[in-house]
């Protein structure tokens, strides 16, 4: 994963964020790529691939990184 600046088009948001919100989780895809950002942050963009985003996925789900808050 890297971080890098992407154009802010055709970002979609998570369905968890708040009408409006800028505290939200964004994702699209480019080249292959799934780009992730927080609206918050919107210059810093993580990529990765789909298998890389389930890993992360299921390590939040489990609480592996709950450590880190």
């Amino acid at each position: 994963m890297k971080g890098r600046e992407v154009p802010r088009s055709d970002w979609q948001k998570s369905s968890f964020c708040a009408e409006g919100g800028n505290n939200c989780v964004e994702i699209r895809a480019e080249s292959g790529m799934l780009l992730l950002c927080e609206s918050e942050a919107p210059g810093l963009v993580v990529s990765m691939t789909h298998d890389q985003l389930a890993v992360l996925i299921q390590g939040v789900k489990s609480g592996a990184y709950d450590h880190r808050i």
